[in-house]
């Protein structure tokens, strides 16, 4: 082991060098860009679905079918996240965090810009849902192994004392990509209907491009990560199995943590960004121009709150405010109901809000630092891929297709959404109990946190 590495995981904040400090920043940004990318490939998705995919991929269906069958599609997406994951984990145990930065970045902005010259079902009939179904697939592949990437290198990078802060840049760029996508919608929606059925939701896909370029001109120039090449030089990468292998074999336990307790804020994130648009509009019949609007409000909140809680984190322990977290986004599920069921925008806007402070980015602003932490250093990045990606699939992935199928089955009752996103967040809050805490963990040991 080096002076460097030792210098650089067993150190506080004052003793980065300056270059060490450029490189932490370099990889914030990069890992920021990049989520703001991943982010922004699925909200504008998500939107479309919530508000118009149904009309012009589904068309010649009864409307509630229309909305579940585009948010099918949609959980296509996060079903291709684990197999994602699984493939890229190899690769970024192996040859590197910052590879696979890169070969997914081009593969989530090309499968987008894809969407957008998609025929409709009108032109292609079948085939085009079929085709957007796999550009779906291709956005989830890549997005599988994005984050995971974004917070490893991130965290190995940084100083012990502000991992969370730094991994936390990861998911600020998450909430921007929401953010940025909500004003892509806002303006997009101001056009004709005639022309935003037409070509209108296609420009929202073709504008992917600049984020695609943006978040390359960063990474280009990115450095990998110092844990990865003290273990490159000391001959430990591809010394036992492979990553996937060996996590499987050696770190279930840790994998099966990350799982449980990301499974239910994952839910509970896509609920509140995803899902609850179409329920507003299909049974409030609030005006559809409001969705993106409060999106975008809520985003901007989120911006912060992932960089809080990351900074919190470091301060009051990763567990303590995970268990913040969780313990609220558990009780929280009947009150937001009630307050939207009033139909009044501003209680609606404070739940929408709420929701992207602590499930969409507050959880994952503390993630970025805790999931590394629980790995050794020689498979980090398939534990943290595959435990959040699995995870995902549960969570997120079929979260808004099981809520509409309840709304619809329940003749549009809240309840038993609500008691299906207080069950999925039982899960993640009694996992958080049984965990350890985390902080501060020299990510060079080899050995799961116990």
């Amino acid at each position: 082991m080096t002076e460097n590495s030792v210098v650089q995981n067993a150190g506080g904040p004052d003793t980065a060098t300056p270059s060490e400090v450029q490189n932490v920043r370099r990889a914030a940004w990069a890992g920021l860009i990049g989520t703001a990318l991943e982010q922004y490939d699925f909200v504008i998705y998500g939107t479309a679905s919530a508000i118009i995919f149904n009309t012009i991929f589904f068309p010649n269906v009864d409307p509630a079918i229309g909305i579940l069958a585009a948010f099918g599609a949609y959980a296509v997406g996060f079903g291709a996240r684990p197999l994602g994951g699984l493939f890229f984990s190899k690769y970024g145990d192996r040859l590197g965090r910052k590879w696979v930065l890169v070969a997914t970045l081009f593969l989530m902005g090309i499968a987008t810009f894809a969407i957008g010259l998609l025929p409709t079902y009108e032109q292609a009939g079948l085939w085009a849902p079929a085709l957007l179904v796999a550009c779906r697939f291709l956005q989830g592949f890549g997005a599988g192994a994005e984050q995971a990437g974004g917070v490893v290198l991130i965290a190995e990078t940084a100083p012990k004392g502000q991992r969370g802060k730094y991994a936390s840049l990861v998911f600020v760029g998450a909430a921007a990509g929401t953010a940025l996508g909500a004003v892509v919608w806002i303006l997009v929606q101001m056009m004709p209907k005639e022309a935003l059925e037409s070509y209108g939701w296609r420009l929202v896909f073709f504008s992917s491009i600049f984020v695609t370029i943006a978040a390359y001109v960063i990474r280009r120039k990115l450095k990998e990560s110092p844990v990865f090449q003290e273990l490159k030089e000391e001959g430990a990468i591809g010394k036992r199995d492979t990553p996937v292998a060996d996590v499987v074999k050696n770190g279930r336990k840790n994998l099966f943590r990350v799982f449980f307790m990301n499974v239910g804020a994952n839910a509970h994130s896509y609920l509140f960004q995803v899902f609850l648009g179409s329920y507003l509009i299909s049974q409030l019949k609030i005006d559809a121009t409001f969705i993106p609007k409060v999106l975008l409000v809520g985003a901007l909140f989120a911006c912060v709150s992932a960089y809080v809680f990351g900074n919190l984190s470091d301060r009051f322990g990763r567990r303590s405010m995970y268990l913040v977290v969780t313990t609220f986004l558990f009780i929280f599920p009947i009150p937001a109901f009630l307050l939207i069921n009033t139909g009044n925008l501003f209680l609606i806007s404070l739940v929408i809000v709420l929701g992207f402070i602590f499930a969409a980015q507050g959880s994952v602003g503390v993630q970025a630092a805790y999931f590394p932490e629980l790995f050794g250093a020689r498979y980090r990045y398939a534990g943290v891929a595959l435990g959040r990606e699995f995870s995902s699939v549960f969570g997120g992935g079929v979260a808004p297709l099981i809520c509409s199928a309840l709304v619809t089955a329940f003749s549009g009752s809240w309840i038993p959404v609500a008691i299906y996103m207080m069950a999925i967040m039982g899960i993640s809050l009694f996992t958080t109990i049984k965990s350890p805490e985390t902080v501060d963990r020299d990510l060079l040991l080899e050995e799961d946190a116990k």
